[in-house]
């Protein structure tokens, strides 16, 4: 059985009411989110999370800052960044934290007359070294400990991206991490490079789609739910159930439910 999550809610900013939601709707698992001030790192409690989280108690998973450039050209902004990961990934083995999920940023471009100019593609050599900079360092501070960094698909990946994330997986610590309605949302341009890679899948951001409407409670938009459950279930990834209040959580749940049956 996978084990299904819930993402840091407005509704429920801190870590106590995450948990006891959690623990109300029947889910495994919370993915902490970094971009909100209460979960910074000279922020959060640590021995707080370990006591919410221990025994039988919902773990933690960790969503990191979504503006995360580990390889911006300025070498002082890229090292605060990476800074910013190899905290997180102590605070992920204090916490026996399986999964830390990023984005991976475009960067900047110039819009020319009649196109735009991604700096990260014009000068890719550049920005591959960067990244794979940042592979090795996360690679040896993760070390043996069980812990992935999941690159998840936002709104549509580029070629130097493919590129980047190309070489990320060449290190075991890294994997994927597909979200649904973000691929429905771009008229489904990622999901092939999704399944081209899905031995390295193993985490899952789950939400109907509609339109360019996402982060819908499941069963109310146009995805094949059971068709992402099954992908899920057969590369064995957690899921979040990516909606952004209570209602459309408890709603997620109440399908899940009636798909279990």
């Amino acid at each position: 059985m996978i084990h299904m999550g819930m993402p840091t809610l407005i509704e429920a900013p801190s870590p106590k009411a995450s948990i006891d939601l959690c623990h109300r709707l029947g889910l495994q698992f919370i993915e902490l989110n970094m971009n909100l001030p209460q979960f910074q790192l000279d922020k959060l409690d640590v021995d707080e999370l370990k006591v919410l989280s221990k025994g039988d108690h919902p773990y933690f998973t960790i969503h990191l800052d979504e503006n995360l450039n580990v390889a911006d050209f300025n070498t002082a902004v890229a090292q605060a960044y990476l800074n910013t990961v190899l905290d997180t990934i102590q605070l992920a083995k204090h916490l026996q934290t399986p999964v830390l999920n990023m984005h991976l940023s475009k960067g900047v471009y110039f819009t020319l007359p009649d196109r735009k100019v991604f700096l990260f593609q014009e000068y890719k050599e550049r920005y591959l070294d960067r990244i794979r900079f940042f592979r090795d360092a996360c690679d040896h501070a993760v070390g043996n400990d069980p812990l992935l960094i999941c690159i998840e698909n936002t709104n549509g990946f580029t070629g130097f991206q493919k590129e980047a994330m190309e070489a990320l997986l060449e290190s075991p610590i890294f994997a994927l991490t597909y979200d649904t309605g973000h691929d429905h949302c771009i008229g489904g341009t990622d999901g092939p490079f999704i399944r081209a890679h899905a031995s390295n899948l193993r985490h899952m951001h789950l939400h109907d789609a509609s339109g360019h409407r996402d982060h819908l409670p499941l069963g109310t938009g146009d995805l094949e739910i059971p068709r992402y459950l099954s992908l899920a279930e057969d590369h064995r990834c957690r899921v979040v159930l990516e909606t952004k209040t209570i209602d459309g959580l408890e709603r997620s749940v109440d399908y899940l439910r009636q798909y279990h049956k």
